[in-house]
C-alpha cells in the first residue's frame, strides 16, 4: 500500500504516503489513543442543540488542518527553502494542535479552569502518552519543535504561523468545516485564493498575503465575524452551555458539603467534582461519553436540583435566553426584579438565572491593537512599488470588522418566559429590541 486516503466532507480525498517515513510517522499519529480520542469529542461542543448536523468531531478537523499545512507547505516549498525538519514539526503540531481538547470542546475549559493548548503541549512532550513516544522515535528534537510551534516560539517563525496565527490552518479548516455541518452558509470563503496568495517574507521572516489575495482574506475574516456572531455564540448553544455548567456546579457542591453524588470509580470523576486539577492522564481519560454517562445517572439524583437539570440538559428542554439590550440602570432593575420571579416560582437562582457574559471581555474578530503582533495578518500593498503591511491599514472592510462585539444575556428557566417578558417589556417602557426572544 503506497497511501492512505481518509474521506473528508470538505476535503474529498486526504492522502498520506505510506512508504516514505514521513508518511509512516503521521499514520502512527493518527493510530495513537490520543489522537483516536478526538473522535469522541465534538468540534462544537453543544452546538448540536442548536444545528442538529453539527456532529462533526476534532478528529476530522484534524486531519482537515494537517491536510492544508501540507498543501501550503507543497506550495511554498517551490519558492522558498524548508528544511524536511521544519516540514515534519509543521505537519505534525498541524495534525495535533487540539489533542489537549476537553470534553465538549471549549465550554468545559470554563468549568474545569484549564487551557487545552498547556495539556496539548504535555502530552506532546510526555513519555508516558503514545504521541510523545512516537514523534520522540522519530526524532529527539521532534516533540520540543511541535511543543515551539503551539507555543508560537518555533523557528523560523513564518512557517509556526502556519499553525499558530490569525491565519492560519487551524481557522482555516474550522471555518469551512464549521459552516458545511451546521448549514449556516456564513463560514464560506475562497481558501483556494488564500492558498495562491501566501508567501513568505524572508527579511522579517513572517507570513503575507500577496496583493491579489486581499479581498479573499477580507471574506475569511468576515466569516470568521459572521459565524462568531449567527454559530458560536447562537442563544441556544449558550443555552445548552449554562444548563451544562449549573449540573456541573451543582454536582462539585453537593459533593463538597458531604452530600451523595453518583459517580463512577476508577474515573477521574471524583477529582472533577472535588475540585482538584486533572494531571494528563486523568483529562485524557475524560471525553463527551464520560461527562453524558454521568448526566444520565444524574438525572435519578435524589437532590431536585440537580436531577432537574440533568432531565433539562438531556431532553433539550434547555433555558430561555433574553438578551440584555437597555441602559445600565434599567438592566439593573430588570435583573432585581427578575431573579425575585425566579426564586419566587421555587428556582434556585444560583443554578437557574445565569447571566451569559461571554463579552465581558471584548471579543474582537481581529484587533491590531490587541493581538500578538507575531500573528497578525499582513498583506502586500501595491502592484509597481509593493508594500507589506498589517491588513487592517490597508483595507476598510477590515477595520469595520474591529468594534467590539459584546454579549450580555440573561438565562432562565423556559415556563418562566411569559412572565420574565412582562417585567422586561414594563422595565423597558416596550422599547423593541434586535434579536429579543
Amino acid at each position: 500500500m503506497s497511501e492512505k486516503i481518509y474521506r473528508d466532507s470538505v476535503h474529498n480525498i486526504i492522502r498520506l504516503k505510506a512508504d516514505d517515513a514521513e508518511g509512516k510517522l503521521l499514520i502512527r499519529l493518527i493510530d495513537t489513543a490520543e489522537f483516536q480520542r478526538l473522535r469522541r469529542i465534538r468540534q462544537l461542543g453543544l452546538a448540536y442543540f442548536a444545528y442538529q448536523s453539527a456532529e462533526h468531531s476534532r478528529f476530522t478537523h484534524s486531519l482537515g488542518a494537517l491536510h492544508l499545512a501540507t498543501r501550503i507547505l507543497a506550495k511554498l516549498g517551490l519558492k522558498y527553502e524548508i528544511s524536511p525538519e521544519s516540514r515534519i514539526a509543521v505537519r505534525c503540531a498541524a495534525l495535533l494542535h487540539d489533542i489537549g481538547h476537553g470534553a465538549f470542546s471549549h465550554v468545559i475549559e470554563t468549568i474545569l479552569d484549564f487551557h487545552h493548548e498547556n495539556f496539548t503541549i504535555e502530552a506532546v512532550l510526555s513519555d508516558e502518552t503514545e504521541v510523545g513516544r512516537v514523534l520522540r522515535e522519530f526524532s529527539p528534537d521532534l516533540p520540543k519543535n511541535v511543543a515551539d510551534i503551539i507555543r508560537g516560539e518555533f523557528e523560523p517563525k513564518a512557517l509556526g504561523q502556519l499553525v499558530s496565527s490569525q491565519l492560519d490552518i487551524d481557522r482555516m479548516d474550522y471555518l469551512l468545516r464549521d459552516s458545511l455541518m451546521t448549514g449556516a452558509k456564513y463560514g464560506v470563503y475562497d481558501l483556494e485564493w488564500i492558498i495562491k496568495s501566501l508567501e513568505i517574507d524572508e527579511a522579517n521572516d513572517r507570513l503575507y498575503v500577496s496583493a491579489r489575495g486581499i479581498y479573499a482574506v477580507e471574506g475569511y475574516l468576515q466569516a470568521r465575524y459572521y459565524m462568531f456572531r449567527q454559530v458560536y455564540f447562537h442563544r441556544t448553544l449558550r443555552s445548552a452551555e449554562t444548563i451544562l455548567r449549573s449540573i456541573l456546579r451543582r454536582a462539585s457542591a453537593l459533593f463538597q458539603n458531604g452530600k451523595e453524588v453518583w459517580f463512577a470509580f476508577g474515573t477521574p470523576f471524583e477529582k472533577i467534582l472535588s475540585g482538584a486539577k486533572l494531571s494528563l492522564k486523568e483529562h485524557l481519560d475524560i471525553d463527551d461519553t464520560d461527562v453524558m454517562f454521568h448526566i444520565k445517572q444524574w438525572q435519578r439524583s435524589e437532590d431536585k436540583v440537580l436531577s432537574d437539570l440533568s432531565n433539562r440538559f438531556l431532553n433539550r428542554r434547555l433555558f430561555k435566553i433574553f438578551d440584555l439590550d437597555m441602559a445600565p440602570d434599567l438592566r439593573n432593575e430588570f435583573l432585581v426584579r427578575a431573579r425575585n420571579l425566579v426564586e419566587s416560582r421555587g428556582f434556585d437562582p444560583e443554578y437557574y438565572f445565569v447571566e451569559d457574559h461571554s463579552g465581558d471581555v471584548p471579543y474582537y474578530f481581529y484587533s491590531k491593537e490587541i493581538a500578538d503582533p507575531k500573528k497578525l495578518i499582513y498583506v502586500e500593498e501595491g502592484y509597481s512599488s509593493p508594500q507589506i503591511r498589517e491588513i487592517s491599514e490597508v483595507s476598510a472592510a477590515v477595520r469595520g470588522l474591529q468594534k467590539a462585539y459584546q454579549i450580555h444575556r440573561v438565562c432562565f428557566p423556559h415556563e418562566l418566559r411569559d412572565e420574565i417578558a412582562e417585567i422586561y417589556h414594563r422595565t423597558e417602557r416596550a422599547v423593541p429590541f434586535e434579536g429579543q426572544a
